[in-house]
């Protein structure tokens, strides 16, 4: 079983464009830290999700200093964006072996999308995406979490390699959809190795079975 750490931002949010974004900013002592706890555990991959600076700037060279590597799911529609990553720092992420993924183009639910929106989403983004990192764009994470068998049923027939949800559990090697644990800002070493190695089962199974609701409504 594999457990997968999503971080968003790293540092101090200067300006939310969302509510509540900030509560996802982990410090950037703090994130240093959750590094240093994670190398070298076994099945632990890591994510970074909505494409911020931080990614590239703090991010990628703690990644680097560790020998660890992690998938970078990004935004089309903040590619110009002085706050998010560049065209640049996607082909430099690619180019340190890092996996460049999609997080859609507005960062804005994928569910009950029209035909022409979810186009957009889930098929204009990941082309402008891999146009702008130099490479192949095979997976993407569902912004805020939020997905049904309709969503899944348009990103299988998309060709993803696979998707990631916010559903806070592991997941088994070749699992399509693949749920991440997203850490906060009031995370630390303790408390992301408590995710890891000292999960609740009474927890772990109402997970799963939220996530079976999502996957059948």
């Amino acid at each position: 079983m594999t457990v997968e750490i999503c971080f968003h931002g790293i540092g101090v949010c200067e300006r939310e464009r969302e509510a509540g974004e900030a509560r996802y900013w982990m410090p950037e002592a703090e994130f240093l830290r959750v590094l240093d706890a994670l190398v070298g555990l076994p099945d632990v991959t890591l994510s970074f999700d909505d494409g911020n600076r931080s990614d590239i700037e703090i991010g990628l060279p703690a990644l680097q200093e560790r020998g660890l590597r992690a998938t970078f799911f990004a935004l089309a529609g903040r590619l110009d964006d002085a706050a998010s990553l560049h065209p640049d720092d996607l082909r430099e992420l690619a180019g340190a072996g890092m996996t460049v993924g999609t997080h859609g183009w507005d960062h804005i639910p994928w569910r009950g999308l029209t035909d022409h929106d979810a186009h957009r989403e889930l098929i204009d983004a990941r082309g402008a995406l891999a146009e702008a990192a130099g490479t192949d764009v095979r997976t993407a994470a569902l912004p805020l979490g939020r997905y049904d068998r309709r969503l899944l049923a348009r990103l299988r027939g998309a060709g993803y390699d696979a998707v990631y949800s916010s559903d806070r559990l592991p997941f088994h090697d070749g699992t399509w959809l693949r749920a991440r644990y997203s850490v906060t800002a009031s995370d630390t070493p303790a408390s992301v190795q408590r995710i890891i190695v000292d999960r609740s089962r009474s927890r772990d199974v109402r997970n799963r079975l939220v996530g079976a609701v999502k996957r059948l409504r």
